[in-house]
């Protein structure tokens, strides 16, 4: 016990271990990366049996003449927790599900985890934070010192589901947005040789997959939406709700308007495209104006000490062999 307790007390050790998660990490993320074709087979995979519950779904309940739910039902561990301290009412969030939806979360399960880990996360980590100051802790830190340590720990663990989802989000957003002008264009030529929307949306879902998969999931939703949808302004607008970005949001009113007033959707399209084009250059321009700034700080720290002793060294090593 007393070695376990020297271990952790050891700064050496916690930096050891620190860098080891951080390069477990990094060669995570280049093996994900390179796993992107089998996930995209999972994701059009799960999109094609959604489409088949919906249209099996739909056939019941015109069969029936009934009322049929499309949702799907979630039960479990983290659901009884959930509705009986009723953490939906009292961690309510309005945006929660369109948070969870724009973060590529579907069905009902993600809410409930949501809101289990939301309540859950703040005590995990003050348990842990109270064990360490105990444990680990120095005799001589002030009450005071281990007190706010157990805070700041619960305060950490009620804010990481929210930080997470939105990292998710942004993330996933701007993987949609770098190939969403690309899905125009090969959209607008769909749509000029003859194809109707519904199949071109989900010809360019599939063409689209190889160089992002969340726009290729998003537009294989919307197909399914626009077969189903009493009306294709829901699906429309269900493409804006999901991606929440104002390129994609004006594209799905532009497409809402040439349905509506009969005007031609190439036309719209084409304008559309080239307006998501100027938007991403927009953004790549911005990304490379701010680079300056945000490599001031990298240089000061870890290029200019190296700078002076490559320039200092040899004058001190002249000067030493003068004295």
């Amino acid at each position: 016990m007393e070695d376990i307790i020297r271990f952790v007390t050891d700064p050496q050790n916690l930096l050891t271990v620190f860098i080891a998660i951080a390069a477990f990490a990094s060669v995570f993320t280049l093996l994900s990366g390179l796993a992107g074709g089998n996930d995209l087979e999972k994701r059009i995979k799960h999109v094609a049996e959604r489409r088949e519950e919906l249209r099996r779904r739909s056939r019941a309940a015109l069969a029936q003449n009934q009322n049929v739910s499309l949702r799907q039902t979630d039960e479990g561990f983290k659901k009884r927790i959930v509705d009986r301290l009723q953490l939906s009412k009292l961690l309510e969030d309005p945006m929660v599900n369109e948070k969870i939806m724009q973060a590529g979360f579907r069905g009902q399960s993600p809410v409930t985890t949501f809101y289990f880990f939301r309540f859950a996360m703040p005590f995990v980590l003050a348990v842990l934070a109270l064990i360490y100051v105990i444990v680990a802790g120095q005799a001589e830190w002030p009450l005071i010192m281990k007190v706010a340590i157990v805070l700041f720990a619960f305060a950490i663990g009620f804010y990481a589901p929210n930080i997470y989802l939105s990292n998710r989000i942004q993330k996933r957003r701007d993987k949609i947005i770098e190939a969403f002008p690309d899905a125009l264009d090969l959209l607008l030529i769909c749509v000029e040789s003859g194809m109707s929307i519904e199949a071109a949306i989900q010809k360019v879902s599939q063409e689209i997959g190889s160089q992002s998969i969340e726009l290729a999931e998003e537009l294989s939703l919307m197909s399914a939406e626009l077969s189903y949808l009493p009306e294709r302004r829901m699906a429309y607008e269900g493409l804006a709700r999901r991606t929440n970005h104002p390129g994609i949001k004006s594209v799905a009113t532009a497409m809402t308007q040439a349905e509506t007033y009969g005007t031609p959707l190439s036309t719209a399209l084409r304008t559309m495209a080239k307006e998501n084009r100027e938007l991403r250059l927009a953004a790549a321009e911005k990304k490379a104006a701010a680079l300056p700034a945000q490599l001031t700080v990298p240089m000061i720290i870890f290029f200019l000490p190296v700078l002076f002793v490559v320039i200092m060294t040899p004058a001190i090593i002249s000067i030493i062999d003068m004295m």
